[in-house]
């Protein structure tokens, strides 16, 4: 008798997709090849940043004509148009010439965290599919919370950089005053035109733009001036609107200046204002006993957002929000869903909880691991050494002609060139400095007025660097003066 074996039709098409998909997983003399070819890559990229430059003006001519097709390339051929055009185009971030902007950071560790943090892939959203990555996330943001002066019972979340997290913050102080469509037209937001972009983009988002936005003026440091907002508070309250929210600045980006903090908690007290502070820059200088006066009243407010990514010197990519109030974060961000049955009743706060994401990258990781290596004296001893190189500049700068803001509050510092036509002459003098690009500055508008921005923040900024864009300001200056 003759049995005839017949394959599943659908097994029949299940192997040669099982083939191809295994690709996915690259065997393991493969992946020894490339990560060989990275970490290699890797060193000779950080060996070279003292020689590179830190502007690059370029036009990316092989990544703009590569197509994605049906099949793969070299990994060899993918990582040459990554040295020749991702990482050797605009601003070079990694550069201690970095020096414009509020620069960002780039720990080699971090990259080790993110890259086990891919490997592993945990999933950081909820304790009870990641408790580990959860508790340690959770971790780091008591940590913060301790920095800032909150109380235990104050929670916060680790976002996707300081937007994210201010519309964390500014959702739960929406939702806390119940703001919504009956009474957003009666309720009054405070902030000075210093305030971050940020925070307009997030109000606009929680459809906040109908409510009444005050710039409040600012004194010759560009810091609020705390008896206007009294007085604009007091009239609108007389007036029956509703002043409810206050947005105050511990670090600006445009000059670094820090606002009267304790002040301003007085009026969010007596109003019952939510009471928000943008430390996104400056927070981390907390750390430093130096510095801790400048932040008086900073416990006092009702939320903080805080950038790692700035002055903790991580790669892009990371902000920190933190609430004095957990019920009111939890209340504006907890949803349920029927899949999410098994994951009630841990004994951890969720970070899906605690903002808008529910998927969440494990990017806590990038902050524990170097934190701990490295020790917080380390970070402390490289923003102590940040502060002095900012005053430095500050200092040489005004010897080579140039006018300049007020002495540095932390560490951003701003300068121009006394010409005829101040503006014009410093934008030019802008051009020239970005077409050296070996080291990159920034320009803003301050009062209608061209500036240029120095903010010293990058930990691979030392004196040389900064020697070295004096020199080349001098030089530039020269040619555009003929």
């Amino acid at each position: 008798m003759c049995i005839l074996m017949v394959m599943d039709p659908l097994l029949e098409k299940l192997q040669p997709l099982e083939t191809l998909s295994r690709q996915l997983e690259p065997e393991e003399y493969k992946r020894k090849d490339m990560f060989a070819t990275s970490q290699a890559y890797v060193h000779d990229f950080i060996n070279r940043l003292p020689l590179t430059k830190a502007y690059v003006k370029a036009d990316c001519p092989k990544l703009k004509s590569l197509p994605v097709t049906n099949e793969g390339k070299s990994f060899d051929s993918l990582l040459e148009i990554i040295r020749g055009e991702v990482h050797r185009s605009g601003i070079n971030a990694a550069s201690g010439g970095h020096l414009g902007y509020i620069p960002g950071g780039g720990l080699w560790l971090s990259s080790i965290g993110d890259m086990l943090a891919a490997v592993g892939n945990r999933y950081a959203g909820i304790s009870f599919s990641g408790k580990g990555a959860v508790i340690l996330e959770n971790q780091l943001l008591h940590w913060l919370t301790n920095l800032v002066g909150y109380p235990e019972s104050a929670h916060g979340n680790i976002a996707s950089g300081g937007s994210i997290a201010t519309l964390i913050a500014l959702t739960t102080a929406r939702d806390f005053h119940k703001i919504n469509s009956t009474n957003v037209r009666q309720s009054v937001i405070y902030m000075t035109t210093q305030a971050h972009h940020c925070v307009h983009k997030a109000l606009h988002i929680l459809g906040l733009s109908e409510a009444i936005w005050r710039n409040v003026p600012v004194n010759e440091l560009h810091q609020m001036n705390a008896a206007s907002l009294q007085s604009l508070m007091e009239k609108d309250k007389a007036d029956g609107l509703n002043p409810f929210l206050i947005i105050a600045n511990a670090g600006t980006t445009n000059t670094g200046s820090i606002d009267p903090l304790d002040l301003i908690a007085d009026l969010c007290e007596v109003h019952h204002a939510w009471y928000h502070v943008d430390a996104a820059y400056g927070g981390f200088f907390m750390l430093l006993d130096e510095c801790k006066e400048k932040f008086k009243g900073i416990e006092r407010s009702d939320s903080v957002v805080l950038d790692p990514h700035k002055g903790m010197f991580l790669p892009f990519g990371i902000g920190v929000v933190l609430v004095k109030n957990r019920r009111a974060l939890l209340e504006a961000h907890h949803a349920d869903a029927s899949y999410l049955i098994d994951t009630v009743g841990v004994d951890e706060i969720n970070p899906s909880d605690c903002g808008p994401e529910l998927t969440k990258h494990f990017r806590g990781l990038r902050m524990w691991l170097p934190l701990h290596y490295h020790g917080v004296d380390v970070f402390k001893a490289c923003l102590r050494e940040k502060i002095l190189l900012c005053q430095y500049f500050h200092q040489e700068i005004a010897k080579l002609g140039f006018e300049t803001g007020p002495e540095p509050e932390l560490s951003v510092t701003y300068f121009r060139y006394p010409a005829k036509d101040k503006n014009d002459f410093n934008r030019r003098l802008v051009e020239r400095l970005h077409e050296d690009g070996r080291i990159f500055f920034s320009s803003t508008l301050l009062d209608g007025e061209v500036w240029i921005r120095c903010a010293v923040l990058s930990f691979r900024t030392h004196l040389k660097e900064i020697e070295l864009g004096l020199k080349m300001i001098t030089e530039c200056l020269q040619k555009l003066k003929g």
